[in-house]
């Protein structure tokens, strides 16, 4: 975008800063807030790419240069105030959160309190190798972060459940649900297609974008696999537990599972 005259209708705050709002532009899922000033606007316009403000370094942050989880930018949207952005994003990695999950938003609040219902899916550590975690929250501990952890499996089968019932317009895999079977299965074919053309582009040479890219897509196949898994009523666990006798680890894992 050459013509930036856009941008003057855009109503930062007193710092210069406008709140961004990432969502997910297939599942609706709000996946982070961050800011962005005038600069970090133009550039994710033109780039494609998101790119923030942190405030605790003063300058801007390509998200993504640390941990590999860059978020490729659909679509720009402004609200009626002119003084909030949301980001119609593709999250590279199935990360964006700092603590390893999907989201930042994965505490919900219940008559207990507020708990984890989202699993974490990669050690901080492992995304970082030990640098700042954050820009715009405190690093968290690890004795956390293993606090924090949850089973992915379980969780996801649990998700499933919840999501048969839900509204159609509720959430992507209740969307999946009410279409039936076929297009369930469609989807499967789609990410195994895409993972299959993954593989095939890996470059050793540029691992790094070529391996996010892969993990990518495979994770995409597990999931809808899990989605059609649920469509029967069949636990993911069920599978483990068939891997696990295949290898001769059936009795391990009937033991972790009772631990648990």
């Amino acid at each position: 975008m050459n013509n930036l005259r856009w941008l003057d209708e855009v109503k930062f705050n007193e710092q210069g800063l406008i709140p961004a709002i990432a969502q997910h532009h297939q599942t609706g899922r709000i996946l982070m807030v961050a800011w962005m000033n005038r600069e970090a606007l133009a550039l994710t316009a033109e780039k494609k790419q998101a790119v923030y403000y942190s405030r605790s370094r003063q300058k801007l942050w390509h998200k993504g240069e640390e941990s590999g989880h860059f978020q490729t930018v659909y679509e720009i949207r402004l609200d009626c105030d002119a003084d909030v952005i949301v980001l119609q994003i593709e999250q590279h990695g199935g990360i964006a959160c700092h603590t390893g999950r999907e989201s930042c938003f994965y505490r919900k609040l219940t008559e207990s309190g507020w708990e984890i219902v989202d699993a974490q899916l990669k050690d901080p550590n492992q995304i970082y190798g030990g640098k700042s975690q954050n820009h715009h929250t405190q690093v968290m501990s690890t004795s956390t972060a293993k606090s924090e952890q949850v089973d992915v499996l379980t969780y996801l089968g649990q998700m499933m459940a919840e999501r048969k019932s839900a509204d159609p317009d509720s959430s992507y895999v209740a969307k999946l649900y009410h279409k039936g079977i076929n297009k369930i299965l469609e989807k499967i074919g789609e990410e195994s297609f895409e993972t299959v053309i993954a593989a095939k582009d890996f470059d050793k040479e540029k691992s790094e974008d070529n391996r996010n890219d892969l993990v990518y897509e495979v994770a995409d196949v597990w999931f809808h696999s899990i989605v059609m898994l649920g469509y029967f009523d069949i636990d993911p666990q069920v599978v483990l537990n068939e891997l696990a006798r295949r290898q001769g680890l059936s009795g391990l894992v009937e033991k972790a599972n009772r631990e648990h």
